[in-house]
């Protein structure tokens, strides 16, 4: 059978209507079209880590305070990806993306005039609920254009926008927001979003509604136990990296003894981590796809068992940032997953995955402040994260003990 026939039966086996064939070209440029919005949504997330003591000193408040618009952009992440996927059920997935990232655009655009930290915060909570359905849906998209071998190596190109903006345009918008402004790193991720809507409108056509769309039966993959399955797999598992993240800069400086101006280059070597572990890890996951998600839940688990037992090691330290971040390999994998497990229900089911790893960000960095605190040092976020990891692997395994099971009812039934 060949790869357009395989295709075109996994369309159909989901509900959907066989893609257009496309020329490599119109594929690339619909690719690079939604890299360039993940890429400044990406920048938009995380440049406002490195800018918070400019927001505390304009706005009066301490950084602690300016943290609650970090805070306040997950939760609208988390919050606005059921709620978009739900109320769009019937919109083309075109108008959908481009509605979504106009709210991004205009919403970035916004927050770089906001006059009051109250009306910063608000706006960062508005910014952040396209977030998640627009790399739900653009996953879709990505992945509607190629075979289904191919799913997730097209979904982690679209994801690369991320990973680079973790390289590249956080550290660029943060340099130029302390040395002019921070209004001005958002003001320039207002323009991506802009860009990206003049992308979008350019090469991706616009598609039909799909037949039998509707709220409910987006809602319907709060029925499926393997979309919860994977889901937990994602906001537990992935906390690990988001632990040793959120303090990857003290444990350079206050374990390793290393200097302030190294922490640049640690931040560099997690982002490169991120792009291999995007790009290598999409190759193996469509290849085998729950093999790579647990492959990377375990190598992540010793990884950060490592980091911990020799994060006073500076060369050390850093082969770990590294390869902690080459853990971001499971985020396409799991996104392919929810693809294969939520039949009808793709687009919410999607959009959740962002939602989980919101949640995954959130919990790690509690967690590994939780210890820290207690007293057990920086480097303690290393076997926080790897016991996250060890709890997603847990939630993987019952993942494959339900699909055992629901194999042996279907035979016995036979």
């Amino acid at each position: 059978m060949s790869d357009m026939a395989i295709a075109e039966e996994a369309c159909l086996a989901q509900g959907r209507a066989p893609a257009v064939p496309r020329s490599r070209l119109a594929i690339a440029l619909i690719e690079l079209a939604l890299a360039v919005g993940s890429f400044g949504i990406g920048t938009g997330e995380f440049a406002i880590m490195g800018l918070l003591p400019n927001l505390a000193q304009e706005f009066h408040v301490t950084t602690p305070q300016a943290g609650y618009a970090i805070s306040a952009y997950a939760l609208g992440v988390v919050v606005g990806a059921p709620i978009i996927a739900v109320l769009a059920a019937k919109l083309a997935r075109q108008t959908l993306l481009l509605v979504l990232m106009a709210v991004f655009a205009v919403g970035n655009a916004v927050s770089a005039v906001a006059p009051s930290f109250e009306s910063f915060v608000l706006l960062r909570f508005l910014t952040g609920l396209p977030h998640g359905a627009y790399f739900g849906v653009a996953a879709l998209v990505a992945a509607s254009l190629v075979p289904p071998n191919k799913r997730t190596q097209a979904v982690a190109r679209v994801m690369l926008g991320l990973t680079v903006a973790t390289l590249l345009g956080t550290p660029v918008a943060t340099w130029f927001g302390q040395a002019l402004t921070w209004r001005l790193a958002f003001g320039a991720v207002g323009f991506m979003g802009a860009l990206t809507v003049l992308l979008i409108w350019l090469f991706l056509p616009k598609d039909k509604v799909q037949e039998g769309a509707s709220p409910m039966r987006e809602l319907g993959a709060f029925k499926r136990k393997q979309v919860w399955f994977t889901l937990g797999i994602g906001a537990v598992g992935f906390g690990g990296l988001f632990s040793v993240f959120s303090y990857i800069a003290s444990t350079a400086t206050e374990v390793a003894r290393m200097p302030e101006s190294a922490v640049p280059l640690m931040m560099a070597l997690f982002g490169s981590g991120m792009i291999v572990g995007n790009l290598v890890g999409a190759w193996f996951a469509d290849r085998n796809l729950m093999a790579t998600i647990g492959g990377v839940l375990a190598c992540s688990a010793v990884v950060m068992t490592v980091l911990w037992l020799t994060a006073d090691n500076p060369h050390m330290l850093s082969v770990c940032v590294f390869l902690v971040g080459c853990s971001v390999a499971i985020g396409p994998a799991l996104q392919t997953r929810l693809m294969d497990v939520a039949a009808d229900a793709q687009t919410l089911a999607a959009a959740l995955n962002h939602s989980a790893f919101n949640i995954a960000n959130a919990l790690g960095a509690w967690l590994g402040g939780l210890a820290i605190a207690a007293g057990y040092g920086f480097a303690s976020t290393g076997w926080v994260g790897a016991a996250l990891a060890v709890a997603g692997l847990g939630v993987f395994g019952l993942s494959l003990l339900s699909d055992q099971r629901s194999v042996r009812s279907s035979v016995s039934r036979a």
